[in-house]
């Protein structure tokens, strides 16, 4: 194939449109020919970004065509509309590149599989950790057998104090039933997903999970703070929590808080900011006095068919954000962390007295201009080049996240979530009986 793959754009987020930048890095193969969003604000910046003519934006994927303008589509939409809207677009002749979580429950999800099977679409789950250097080397250690068979795997996802107030306790993902996903389908499908792809070819059987809103809670709430920061707050410049300082004078995670003044421009002033987060802007609000009701910190335990038992720890208190993976076989382990790029191998046999150790660093591999600034450990823009390629008629990597693949992790995260609400065990069996 020669010609560029015919993209649309449809949910013109965050993701989406950091997808789209290898579309830009890359036009001979691959260009966006329509944008989808109700946002008339972001549809019309996504137009002028790849010059799109007006007759080829659109509010939603019902004012699509009948016959597909492209080969593919990049569905960023939020959470709750994932399977309606992938949905209509595999139904219009779309193959589809879907943000996680594929749903919000799994009946949804299962009926999203077998209709692109019917119909031969091919969908790719955003599960971008699985093309991140550090997972995808670990992958291929695990996959040649360098450990032996895989007995347990210990993961952890540190999510840190400012991302966790940003997204889980003042931001969209903070209520379950407005966003539809738990803490940790939302958070974590992710680790769910890799631990679930590191111990194929076992499957998932069954899964639990213990946790709960603990932290960000009224009660907690220190002498002296109020409902918003710039309001009533008496603490406001020694709290850690503080929204002027997260979202104004650190800038982190800013793309969020700032959404509702848009429409001032693309980059409102300090000025603009402060008196958002003194209004109505629900970022401005005091952590321990939200509206939020998803769990802060979890547990999670899953076993497969094969004896592997996964551990997941999900906490949303860290200092710093980051990753960490154990994994033992029968033959040796491998353990490290996503964020110093490295792991280690710790092998043993009846020829070596001392077990065999072997560092592996996966900082700065040789493509890896080709990729920067985009987050997950570098998996963003290769996962989009994964599925450019295979789209071009390419075979799948060892990374390729299929839709009937992804759809074990979301299993085993959907029954350790149902888990964790109803104190028990949860057989994999009951969700597809579902």
């Amino acid at each position: 194939m020669t010609e560029p793959i015919d993209l649309v754009l449809v949910g013109l987020g965050h993701r989406t449109l950091g997808y789209a930048d290898y579309v830009e890095q890359n036009p001979a193969l691959a260009r966006v020919v329509a944008v989808v969003d109700p946002d008339p604000i972001r549809r019309l910046a996504a137009a002028e970004r790849f010059a799109i003519p007006s007759e080829r934006q659109y509010d939603y994927v019902t004012d699509l065509p009948a016959e597909p303008l492209g080969r593919a589509a990049i569905n960023g939409t939020m959470d709750a509309v994932h399977i309606p809207t992938s949905l209509d677009l595999i139904e219009r002749g779309y193959d589809l590149l879907l943000e996680k979580p594929i749903a919000l429950e799994p009946a949804g999800m299962m009926a999203l599989h077998r209709r692109a099977d019917e119909l031969g679409r091919l969908v790719v789950v955003c599960h971008v950790l699985r093309h991140a250097p550090f997972y995808a080397h670990i992958k291929e250690r695990v996959t040649a057998g360098e450990i032996g068979q895989v007995t347990s795997l210990d993961l952890a996802e540190h999510v840190s104090y400012s991302h966790m107030a940003t997204s889980y306790v003042r931001g969209r993902w903070r209520r379950q039933a407005e966003c539809g996903s738990s803490f940790l389908m939302a958070k974590s499908s992710h680790d769910m997903d890799l631990m679930s792809w590191l111990a194929a070819p076992g499957r998932p059987i069954r899964a639990t999970s213990t946790g709960s809103r603990s932290w960000f809670r009224e009660e907690n709430a220190p002498t002296g703070s109020g409902k918003k920061c710039l309001v009533d707050c008496r603490i406001e410049q020694a709290c850690p929590y503080s929204a002027k300082r997260l979202y104004v004078e650190l800038g982190l995670h800013d793309f969020y808080p700032f959404e509702s003044i848009e429409h001032l421009g693309p980059e409102p002033t300090t000025q603009q900011k402060l008196e958002s987060l003194a209004g109505d802007n629900p970022f401005g609000r005091c952590v321990w006095r939200s509206d939020n009701d998803v769990a802060d910190r979890q547990g999670v335990v899953v076993e497969f068919d094969n004896g592997t038992v996964g551990n997941l720890t999900l906490t949303g208190t860290a200092a710093r954000s980051g990753r960490t993976i154990h994994i033992v076989g029968t033959q040796g382990e491998i353990f490290g962390s996503l964020s110093d790029e490295r792991f280690t191998v710790r092998r043993f046999c009846a020829d070596e007295a001392k077990a065999v150790v072997e560092n592996v660093s996966v900082a700065a591999p040789a493509d890896s201009a080709k990729y920067a600034g985009h987050g997950h450990g570098g998996g963003d823009l290769r996962l989009v080049a994964d599925f450019i390629e295979l789209l071009r008629g390419g075979e799948p990597s060892l990374s390729t996240t299929a839709l009937s693949d992804s759809i074990h992790g979301h299993l085993a995260g959907f029954a350790a979530e149902q888990g964790r609400l109803e104190a028990r065990w949860v057989e994999l069996a009951e969700l597809h009986d579902n």
